[in-house]
């Protein structure tokens, strides 16, 4: 496991990477609390099988987001890192907020990207889900961490997750700073804004979409929408499964695996 910062122009941005394959696999995760770097041995247990034939990289949000910061300046800033690190040609992976960006990448960096899966993400947010991620917003302004974090075990997992995990769901936030708190209020705010509809015919790349009927953050319509604007593969989980189902399906790994196997 390697973790680096990478500094290009104004921005500072934490990654870790794994693996020695020839092909390159980037994870650009969703809205978090704390910084991905903190959860990248767990990342690189859970996508183990991947670092056989790729090499892996997780890229977290640059440091000190300016306020109003946009999910497509977030794209813009991991791009110029991976152009840094001299990425191009990857297959992506981009969960919620990450799949945003992911979209981004393609549309106006699309040599960066071979294969893209998109998880429980959408072209733009409605007013459902801004109402939720509106809920977030508060609470974290509050200082409130309990009742956010109660809010976010809710809307993000499954009942069965929360049955098995919570009592270690209810401490993902313990330790959570004012700079956490900041980060993670502004990239929640860049979901309210985001609207990509009507340049997603720009996107060339193969693309597999993956939702869940059970997603209470981002409407799952949004999952067949994207799916069927770039005539893409489509596979949505039941209702069993939440928002994070990236995290909960036994075998939503393999079934990215196999897209990225297709000829």
């Amino acid at each position: 496991m390697k973790t680096d910062l990478v500094r290009v122009n104004d921005i500072e941005m934490e990654y870790f990477s794994f693996g020695n394959g020839e092909k390159t696999f980037v994870i650009l995760p969703g809205v978090s609390t704390r910084s991905l770097m903190l959860s990248a041995m767990a990342v690189r247990a859970a996508y183990q099988a991947f670092g056989e034939e790729y090499t892996v990289f997780g890229f977290d949000r640059r440091r000190n987001m300016p306020d109003g910061y946009t999910v497509r300046q977030m794209a813009e800033d991991t791009a110029a890192v991976m152009q840094v690190l001299g990425i191009a040609d990857a297959d992506l992976f981009g969960a919620s907020q990450g799949g945003m960006m992911a979209m981004c990448i393609a549309i106006d960096h699309p040599k960066l990207v071979h294969k893209m899966v998109l998880g429980s993400t959408a072209a733009k947010v409605d007013d459902q889900g801004k109402e939720g991620t509106d809920r977030w917003v508060t609470l974290a302004q509050s200082g409130d961490l309990t009742a956010l974090t109660a809010e976010l075990i809710d809307s993000l997992y499954s009942e069965n997750t929360i049955g098995k995990y919570k009592d270690m769901l209810l401490h993902m936030n313990d330790g959570m700073t004012d700079y956490d708190i900041r980060r993670f209020i502004l990239q929640t705010q860049a979901l309210d804004d985001f609207d990509i509809t009507g340049e997603l015919d720009k996107i060339q790349c193969p693309v597999l979409v993956i939702g869940s009927e059970g997603d209470k953050v981002l409407s799952p319509s949004q999952s067949r929408m994207i799916a069927e604007a770039l005539n893409a593969e489509l596979y949505m989980y039941s209702s069993e499964w939440g928002h994070c189902v990236f995290d909960e399906a036994p075998d939503y790994k393999q079934r990215m695996l196999d897209f990225y196997h297709q000829p």
